[in-house]
């Protein structure tokens, strides 16, 4: 279980993009992630007419690591910590360090 999933709000903590928010579109291998309009290179593409796509300058989102992002807390309009908590009913949820609330619906 990460404590970072997909469709999660999160906050950048460090680098270029630091104090931005997104959503998690992506997960991949070696602890990376994509985040929605965080970390936009721009990328040469050349043309392709096989496959009818045309040439240019496009923008996307590259990966960051999952360690320079944290979790957003809608409490406290802050970037949060995410620890683990067994309910009674014997689900593993995700809880916020500061104000103990679950993460997880």
């Amino acid at each position: 279980m990460s404590k970072i999933r997909k469709g999660d709000d999160v906050v950048v903590l460090s680098g270029r993009d630091k104090g931005k928010r997104g959503t998690v579109l992506q997960i991949i291998e070696n602890n990376r992630i994509l985040v929605d309009n965080v970390n936009v290179i721009k990328k040469h593409v050349k043309p392709n007419p096989n496959r009818g796509e045309t040439g240019g300058i496009i923008e996307k989102e590259a990966p960051i690591q999952i360690s320079n992002v944290a979790l957003f807390n809608p409490n406290t309009n802050k970037a949060d910590r995410v620890g683990y908590k067994l309910l009674e009913d014997g689900r593993k949820v995700r809880v916020f360090k500061s104000d103990g609330e679950v993460a997880d619906l």
